[in-house]
């Protein structure tokens, strides 16, 4: 039996057509929120982060971190690895990973016009009209950012579906009905051709999977165990680059040979960065005196150390939340949020972030509430960059420690 995708706009009853094709047609349901799951617990990543992933939105730091193209890399494995059972319905953003070459899965989008789901919102939320619309705009610009990430089109580009259903014009019993019909064609069956499309994208995210643990981004895909890799940043060597990806390349399980090409973006200015998990990345400098601040972040940087940088403790406090770096360095006169409100906040909702002071204006007193309050160090300007530096690596190592640690007790 062949499974099905659905992408539904908010407020079009998509979750209604789920849950109908669900229980009452026998289609095993994977949602968004359980792919995430299963992906956190099986890779230790954040379930935030992996939903934040499911847009278009990238991090400032993600160039460094590469934690985004890991994200999905992960996630399309246990796609891949679900799709080798059939009569599925997958639900939500992760549908736009299933390739569209897989041709015994049926692709289907919900969507209505904005005036009848404006009403929609306002019944169901108990929400005015200026806000149920702000509402739906909101989630319609996130599903665009999406698709536009992943293709460059729209999330209602008719190219991405097989069938787009209004259900403005139709109920969810009728979209069932005119789902299952289609399902039903020939087109749609499993064969030997089809399953063998779903072990390619189970073979080329593996290997997507394995590069990402040791820091590339690479654009991959495979047939028949034949694996191609595409290099799509200027690298300087790039024959020692792909030496270095073959030989990772060929310990994964399946893969019977590989080659490398570069694509169009090998031409353009950005260098390729591999992602070195040793070396403290996910780092955010929090400092009003700006000239001093992003003269230390290229210092740092000349040391591997690659850092993103605010200039006041509301930022700082912002960052934290969305971000979630794990080293902080923080001034403690600023004006507005000081540096010791943004410590104590950070270390009473995000324990794990080890936070160094770096001050020039303290006391003995300010070091001495700093290390009560979480501080993993207080350090005063003008400071040797090397102390600094080597202060951020063990901070760095402490992060990943609890992180490891948290992980263990999962298991």
């Amino acid at each position: 039996m062949p499974s099905i995708t659905l992408f539904s706009g908010a407020f079009c009853h998509g979750e209604e057509v789920a849950r109908i094709l669900s229980q009452a047609h026998g289609f095993e349901l994977i949602e968004d929120q359980k792919i995430v799951a299963e992906v956190s617990e099986r890779f230790d990543m954040s379930e935030n982060k992996i939903r934040e992933a499911f847009s278009g939105d990238i991090s400032v730091l993600n160039r460094f971190t590469h934690e985004k193209e890991r994200s999905l890399a992960c996630t399309k494995l246990v796609l891949a690895e679900k799709l080798k059972k059939d009569h599925l319905l997958f639900f939500g953003y992760t549908t736009h990973l299933i390739p569209e070459e897989i041709t015994h899965v049926l692709r289907v989008g919900v969507i209505a016009e904005k005036g009848y789901r404006v009403k929609r919102a306002m019944e169901e939320k108990g929400l005015p009209e200026n806000q149920a619309l702000k509402l739906i705009n909101r989630e319609d610009e996130r599903a665009a950012s999406w698709t536009g990430y992943l293709f460059k089109k729209d999330s209602w580009e008719a190219s991405l579906y097989d069938m787009i259903i209004p259900m403005d014009k139709k109920s969810a019993d009728d979209a069932v009905s005119l789902i299952l019909e289609y399902v039903k064609k020939d087109i749609l069956e499993v064969t030997p051709a089809s399953e063998k499309l779903v072990e390619d994208f189970a073979l080329a995210s593996r290997v997507e999977t394995t590069l990402g643990k040791e820091g590339h981004d690479i654009s991959v895909s495979a047939g028949d165990g034949r694996v191609t890799l595409t290099i799509n940043k200027h690298v300087l060597r790039l024959s020692r680059l792909e030496e270095e990806l073959k030989k990772i390349v060929m310990t994964v399980s399946g893969v019977v040979d590989v080659e490398t090409k570069v694509g169009p973006g090998y031409y353009k200015s950005d260098i390729y960065r591999k992602f070195d998990l040793k070396q403290p990345t996910k780092v955010v400098l929090v400092d009003d005196e700006r000239e001093y601040v992003e003269t230390l972040s290229d210092r740092l940087l000349m040391r591997d150390i690659t850092a993103a940088i605010v200039y006041d403790g509301k930022q700082a406090l912002s960052y934290v939340e969305k971000e979630e770096p794990e080293v902080m360095v923080l001034d403690l006169k600023m004006p507005g949020i000081d540096g010791m409100e943004v410590l104590r906040d950070v270390k009473q909702k995000h324990p794990d972030v080890e936070v160094i002071v770096l001050t020039g204006l303290g006391s003995k007193e300010d070091e001495k509430t700093c290390l009560e309050l979480g501080a993993f160090a207080y350090l005063e300007k003008p400071v040797d960059v090397e102390v600094l530096t080597k202060t951020m690596r063990e901070a760095h190592n402490k992060a990943r420690e609890k992180r490891l640690n948290v992980s263990d007790r999962k298991d």
